[in-house]
């Protein structure tokens, strides 16, 4: 499926976006540390989230099945081998001390068929670690797909609250992580519990009482890599939460580098980043270096076993109840005993981190999503599967019905605004920054969902209608224009419903109509000139007219322009005008504006000031009264004579 295919599937038409400006909508941005946001550093259920982890790996059953299959034939052969050359070892001892001497054939055979065993065994930890590779690729793959399908659920607050390079972070450097752990951590952790069981069996059979000195140290190893992976785990969390956090900087200073050099912040933007800088560092030093710490200790554990083991095996060879062989092939086993243990101690950091960032993606995961639908019986009540019947937006006629809304519960943005809209209406929103002018749309395209009251089309409750299908019908022009990387046929084209293939001719026509025809056909490719997601190369009124062009292929029955000429020079500005009159004509339509001279002819003007319709009519009329439209009408015009 192409970039364009998959973002179609969110229903949002004619280049609107699914973040929300604070400065527009009124809801504050918040991040890590800010109330209202839980908190990145929070303690980590490590048992409760690898758990979780494991579980995704649980369709692979017949895989995991496999890689236990090959690993215990692998271990089995693996632990079988020590056995093997230590009576080597004893038919050299034997026949050194016989008259016969040493009967270098049959030694011959007994180290050919070690040699067998270990080629086998590799041959099985080969295909042991393809398996891991299978199933835990295959379960990134899931994790990936589950967080963008996450992503295009959760309701438009979500991103009001994330920073973006956040969520960027736990969309791909923790998914990248969590995948990198599994692959290292999953087939060591198999392949070390199963050596683990094979070598004590080995080691029980030889010599229980050796048995028992190794098993004596484990657990002092046990608790020494408890404790200090205990002290090195909230350091991960503050790694992978400081790398979030960083990114974010990154992204914001990145997207807004223009807006850092001409206010002369780039020291400060410097200072911050070198501030979370800092803190990433000092927090990976620490978790590095504590859980670091593991893996000499255990070792030094282990001297001590063997120190221990060589000196009663020594005691037992000598009272002749231990062959040499035996005592050497203990020796061996005590090696690979210890090894998976420090081994698997040494995992310590590596699945704490890993599983710091798959505590992330779980929160991510578990975020609430947009509510469902409301059941279509009219009583507005229920929790519907959101399948639809298949309404579709008609004539375009809206109501806002005593309409309650509240970004956050403590402060009211609207409360109890009506408004009745007729098909074909063009109505126009003004008022001061933060008076609710962009939230009233949202509300109608259902990005937030009404705290009282209700909206209905075409007298229809849109609590009732399904998303997509009511945003189907809903195109948007918006001052912040999107584009994403392909050809500039593919980007008008993106307007276009997903279901049915474009033609070139339609939209030709649609670039016509919206006056792109002439600039896209003076690019070196015309049509096919490819472009990136930032339109490099394109003026902004170049960009907006192809946006507009994508409402024109869209053919929506309600349209809402929201600021869509406010960032154009004056000629642009016209030609912008024109098309948007052209895409409005018989179409309900809501202009949210700033200039006032763009909107003299609307039929409804609305005038919006903290969340409420102060005044509605004609600009006509509107200045006749004197009012807050006529203070806002000479305000604007006396300072562009001034």
């Amino acid at each position: 499926m192409s970039a364009p295919d998959r973002r179609r599937r969110t229903g949002i038409r004619a280049g609107a976006r699914t973040e929300a400006h604070p400065d527009r909508t009124g809801a504050p941005r918040r991040g890590p540390g800010v109330p209202g946001v839980p908190s990145l550093e929070r303690s980590l259920d490590f048992r409760r989230s690898s758990v979780r982890l494991l579980r995704m790996m649980a369709p692979e059953h017949a895989l995991l099945l496999g890689v236990l299959a090959t690993g215990t034939a692998a271990v089995a052969l693996t632990v079988t081998a020590p056995k093997v050359l230590g009576h080597a070892t004893d038919l050299v001892v034997t026949g050194s001390a016989g008259p016969s001497g040493v009967d270098f054939r049959a030694v011959g055979q007994v180290l050919a068929v070690a040699l067998l065993l270990v080629a086998l065994s590799a041959a099985l930890s080969w295909v042991q670690m393809r398996l891991t590779m299978e199933i835990v690729q295959r379960a990134g793959y899931r994790l990936r797909e589950r967080a963008e399908t996450k992503l295009s659920r959760v309701p438009l607050a979500y991103f009001d609250k994330q920073p973006r390079g956040e969520v960027l972070s736990r969309t791909t450097n923790d998914i990248d992580n969590i995948t990198q752990t599994m692959q290292q951590a999953f087939g060591q952790m198999v392949r070390a519990v199963l050596t683990l069981a094979g070598v004590l069996a080995m080691m029980l059979w030889i010599s229980p009482l050796l048995a028992l000195i190794v098993l004596a140290g484990v657990p002092l190893s046990v608790l020494v890599a408890v404790r200090v992976g205990q002290r090195a785990q909230p350091q991960f969390i503050k790694q992978w939460a400081v790398t979030g956090k960083l990114n974010g900087h990154v992204e914001e200073m990145y997207s807004g580098h223009a807006e850092v050099r001409v206010f002369g912040r780039k020291r400060e933007a410097v200072r911050t980043f070198e501030e979370h800088n800092e803190a990433l560092y000092a927090s990976s030093f620490r978790a590095q270096f504590i859980s670091g710490v593991i893996q000499p200790a255990l070792s030094f554990l282990g001297n001590l076993t063997y120190v221990l083991i060589a000196v009663v095996g020594g005691l037992r060879v000598a009272s002749g109840t231990l062959s040499i062989g035996d005592v050497q092939a203990f020796v061996q086993y005590s090696y690979e005993f210890n090894g998976p243990v420090t081994q698997l101690a040494s995992m310590a950091n590596l699945l704490q981190s890993g599983v710091a960032s798959a505590e992330r993606v779980f929160e991510l995961l578990d975020a609430e999503e947009e509510p469902r639908n409301a059941d279509r019986s009219g009583t507005g009540a229920g929790t519907g599967t959101g399948t639809g019947t298949g309404t579709k937006v008609g004539a375009g006629k809206v109501s806002f019905e005593k309409v309650a809304f509240r970004y956050e519960p403590e402060k009211p943005l609207i409360d109890g605004l009506s408004l009745s809209v007729s098909p074909g209406q063009t109505v126009a929103i003004v008022g001061p920054t933060g008076a609710g002018k962009t939230t009233l749309v949202n509300l109608l395209m259902r990005f937030y969902e009404v705290t009282g009251g209700r909206i209905t089309l075409d007298g229809v409750d849109v609590a009732t209608l399904p998303r997509e299908e009511l945003r189907a019908g809903i195109g948007m022009v918006l001052q912040d224009t999107w584009l994403f990387g392909g050809t500039i046929a593919e980007n008008i084209a993106y307007g276009a419903d997903a279901s049915r293939d474009v033609t070139r001719k339609e939209i030709e026509d649609a670039a016509r109509a919206a006056h792109a025809d002439r600039f896209i056909r003076t690019l070196p490719d015309g049509y096919d000139t490819v472009v990136d997601e930032e339109g490099a190369g394109l003026s902004a009124g170049e960009k907006q007219l192809l946006t507009i062009a994508r409402a024109f292929l869209a053919e929506p029955a309600i349209l809402v322009l929201d600021e869509a000429t406010s960032s154009v020079d004056t000629r642009t500005e016209v030609l912008i005008q024109k098309a948007m009159a052209r895409l409005a004509h018989g179409r309900t339509s809501f202009v949210i504006a700033h200039r006032l001279s763009t909107i003299r002819d609307a039929d409804v003007i609305l005038v919006m000031e903290n969340g409420s319709i102060v005044e509605q009519g004609t600009h006509d009329d509107l200045l006749a009264t004197g009012g807050a439209y006529a203070r806002l009408y000479a305000a604007q015009f006396v300072a562009v004579a001034a």
